[in-house]
């Protein structure tokens, strides 16, 4: 694996800008799992007062990005999904990303995003294409 500690791995991706920026980080990972946080703040909110979908991709993107990376660096996605499940209940998103597959050159992960209160908001699939 890449990455030898949680601080290597926060130190590594403070440099994602755009997650960090928006308040995601990082708590805990390993071989074959990653989970990333957000508290949710009116700044991820949309028009209607919902969660904006792009905040709900960006935490799974991250929690994907670190499992893929975790397993090869560097890995960039080559495709990705997202289904929208529920509107966030809670007040802060959990990401946690879990290996399906990792081959010569690709892995294929599923992340599931989930609230405080246990509402399943999304399910995030990619593929990753290892350089």
């Amino acid at each position: 694996m890449t990455f030898t500690s949680l601080e290597e791995v926060r130190e590594y991706f403070k440099n994602d800008k755009f997650a960090t920026n928006a308040g995601m980080q990082v708590d805990s990972f390993s071989d074959d799992e990653v989970i990333c946080s957000v508290e949710l703040t009116d700044d991820h909110k949309n028009a209607n007062g919902g969660i904006m979908g792009g905040a709900i991709f960006t935490l799974a993107d991250l929690a994907f990005a670190i499992l893929v990376n975790n397993i090869h660096k560097p890995s960039v996605a080559a495709q990705v999904s997202i289904n929208y499940l529920s509107g966030a209940k809670g007040k802060k998103l959990f990401a946690r990303s879990k290996c399906i597959k990792t081959g010569r050159s690709t892995t294929v992960a599923s992340v599931d995003v989930y609230d405080e209160l246990g509402t399943s908001v999304a399910l995030f699939t990619g593929t990753a294409f290892k350089l």
